[in-house]
């Protein structure tokens, strides 16, 4: 993980670092960790710009990440570039007896980006 990535996970949730340093030596697709803990003024920001439905995000609490794939070096926003980074970290999580949820698997609102703790284990 680069400095960058290692940096936006302080604060974040013990099992959820163990998760994505395990996802980052399993994956193909290497990927940058973008952002971690948010401040709910952040939160208000991402709300009103539509990148966000809800006041109540798990990265308040340092319960979610958000990810970006890295292709040859570069920083890849299409959707199929988050396919493998999200099998990495569903078995990661799975090796490592953690719950996660991913937000490419949300019925609406699809959120590639977004790996959080399961609510349900993690209230």
């Amino acid at each position: 993980l680069s400095e960058r990535s290692l940096k936006n996970l302080e604060g974040v949730h013990a099992d959820l670092v163990k998760v994505v340093h395990r996802a980052a030596e399993l994956t193909e697709v290497d990927f940058i960790v973008i952002e971690g803990v948010r401040t709910m003024k952040r939160q208000r920001a991402l709300v009103a710009a539509g990148a966000s439905k809800t006041l109540k995000s798990r990265h308040l609490t340092g319960h979610a990440i958000d990810f970006v794939p890295l292709i040859e070096g570069e920083v890849e926003w299409k959707t199929t570039a988050f396919l493998l980074p999200i099998e990495a970290f569903k078995a990661a999580a799975a090796e490592l007896g953690i719950a996660i949820v991913s937000g490419g698997d949300w019925k609406s609102f699809k959120d590639f980006p977004h790996i959080e703790l399961d609510r349900k284990v993690y209230p």
